[in-house]
């Protein structure tokens, strides 16, 4: 799971923690802020520190998806014209072994949209912080 590795302090050893690379996905500077800020650095005691790596539009998200192995894509289902709904479907068809997916939608009600793009997640609106922290890291241990 882990990309990469820090050293931390254990009593007088030193030991790697274990990082998980995240991509965040929207056009909306402050919806990536919000969501970041609602995870945090670790979604819970028992996963890895997260490594954001935002991208704001659909070509970043295929090009660095193809790029680099992530250990969860959260998608903003709200981005105008390519929206994270059909970017996970896109996704989930065309790239070998892709990521699990949380897609952050506007109601309940699309959720069944989510169904569609083969979505691993869903949390809709207003962001319940608990909800999604969650959420991820559920996804980040690989519980269905």
């Amino acid at each position: 799971m882990a990309v990469g590795h820090d050293v931390v302090e254990v009593g007088a050893a030193k030991a790697p923690e274990q990082r998980a690379t995240v991509l965040l996905y929207s056009d909306d500077r402050a919806t990536r802020a919000e969501i970041r800020t609602l995870v945090g650095r670790r979604a819970s005691i028992d996963t890895p520190l997260i490594d954001w790596v935002e991208v704001a539009s659909p070509q970043a998200v295929i090009d660095t998806v193809k790029r680099v192995k992530f250990d969860l894509l959260v998608l903003d289902g709200e981005t105008p014209k390519v929206g994270g709904i059909g970017m996970c479907r896109t996704l989930k068809t065309s790239v070998y072994e892709c990521p699990p997916v949380l897609l952050l939608i506007a109601r309940q009600q699309d959720a069944w949209l989510a169904s569609w793009s083969e979505a691993d997640a869903v949390v809709a609106a207003p962001l319940d912080p608990v909800e999604l922290q969650e959420t991820v890291a559920t996804q980040l241990r690989g519980e269905a």
